[in-house]
């Protein structure tokens, strides 16, 4: 498991769960909701894929392809910043929040192994064991199915096809957690 370093003090959610148990759906409900009372909130979706982000006959991907170490693509909608690693390592975590404006909370769709404070998505019909058990970081489980007894009183336990218990656990958790030095 990794160090926590300075940088993780900007409040950080890790949102974790296996394939297709529905993180991105909620993450879309719980950002539209937070956005929508005021809250700028930041995401950094790990992949373990290659990330094509344009064609390959595109300018910017030609410049990459020649040799340009970062190209920055804007436009009066967006930007974005794209860095080629080249075979240097991939940026830890401290290396991305620092790359990020600030904002009330950062949502972390993946970064499973980091010790953040995580909310567990579990569906049984996925058919994967949870987290939960060996994680004492996740906090709080959104699952499709009841709470199993014997768990820790401090894990939270809500239902995953109530969007709104989670949002509201999840604004409680952001009150509680400590602000940024």
């Amino acid at each position: 498991m990794q160090e926590v370093s300075p940088a993780f003090a900007r409040k950080v959610l890790g949102v974790v769960g296996t394939s297709g148990s529905g993180k991105t759906t909620l993450l879309e409900l719980l950002l539209a909701q937070l956005a929508a009372q005021g809250l700028k909130v930041n995401v950094i979706k790990h992949s373990h894929h290659d990330l094509q982000f344009e064609p390959p006959q595109k300018d910017s991907a030609r410049l990459r392809a020649a040799g340009a170490a970062e190209v920055m693509v804007g436009s009066p909608f967006r930007y974005a910043i794209i860095h080629e690693l080249r075979g240097a390592p991939e940026p830890t975590l401290d290396e991305q929040l620092a790359r990020m404006s600030p904002a009330d909370l950062t949502l972390l769709e993946g970064f499973k192994t980091y010790p953040i404070d995580k909310l567990e998505v579990h569906r049984l019909e996925n058919g994967r064991a949870p987290l939960y058990p060996q994680d004492a970081r996740v906090v709080a489980v959104a699952a499709d199915y009841p709470r199993p007894d014997g768990l820790r009183d401090t894990l939270a336990w809500l239902d995953l096809n109530q969007p709104q218990q989670v949002l509201a656990w999840l604004l409680a958790h952001l009150k509680k957690t400590p602000a940024p030095a």
